[in-house]
């Protein structure tokens, strides 16, 4: 279930020279589970723009999104007090209800942002997740200290090697010999797919990247499933690592 409703914004800052954090305030009951999404109306912009939640409470909404075109770059320049036309409590969200005592939390990008309200609560329901964050280079990294503000281990992953392992996720979980018994991930397609296949343990992949309208309207985010086809955005964002399908 989602509620439509007005924010206000608290604060709007950069994390790096193209990635914000803008914190709202305004009813946040209808998100229920990390993972899930807002959709934002935007004056003069035909549809929404759909972005994950970062973190939430009683009364805020964070979430941390990349500026990669006119929508974005409109709110790029919106202040304090504005006030923006919100769903929330979209998509499924990640499953905490299971078995796994380590488990491993990976974000590339501007998949970063949901594992980190996953985090608090895998750490709240005794669980001891380790975090990997990748990067392209370390001009882009952030949400590395916070992280490690909550006393989990932090790996960090850039693909030129200027900050921590010099490589992707998936040779920082080589090279740090992190065991996990659950994984947990969300960011660019090539690298869930390289997870996936270098991963032999129950698994949830968010692919957020690939939502359009974020209503299921366009049909731009449809994929096959073993079990038919769905949605990302209606469905999804997360799906259960055994019903993925890989198209060539």
């Amino acid at each position: 279930m989602y509620k439509k409703g007005i924010y206000t914004i608290l604060s709007n800052e950069p994390l790096t020279p193209a990635v914000y954090r803008m914190v709202l305030e305004g009813d946040t009951q209808y998100i229920t589970r990390s993972g899930q999404f807002i959709n934002i109306e935007l004056t003069g912009k035909y549809l929404r723009r759909p972005i994950s939640v970062a973190d939430y409470d009683d009364k805020t909404v964070t979430i941390i999104y990349k500026v990669v075109g006119s929508g974005t770059e409109q709110m790029r320049g919106m202040a304090q007090g504005e006030k923006l036309d919100i769903l929330t409590g979209l998509g499924n969200g990640f499953a905490t209800d299971n078995d796994a005592k380590r488990p491993l939390l990976v974000g590339g990008g501007v998949g970063v942002p949901p594992m980190y309200n996953l985090c608090k609560r895998l750490l709240s329901e005794g669980k001891r997740p380790t975090v990997i964050i990748g990067f392209n280079t370390k001009a882009e990294l952030f949400y590395e200290e916070e992280f490690k503000a909550l006393g989990v281990d932090v790996v960090v992953a850039t693909a030129d090697g200027s900050a921590g392992v010099k490589g992707f996720v998936t040779d920082a979980i080589r090279e740090a010999k992190v065991e996990f018994d659950y994984l947990y991930t969300c960011g660019p397609l090539p690298m869930l797919k390289a997870l996936y296949d270098a991963t032999d343990v129950p698994a949830e992949f968010s692919f957020e990247e690939r939502m359009g309208c974020g209503f299921g309207a366009c049909m731009g985010c449809s994929c096959k499933t073993k079990y038919g086809n769905k949605r990302i955005c209606k469905d999804g964002p997360v799906m259960r690592k055994e019903e993925i399908l890989w198209e060539d």
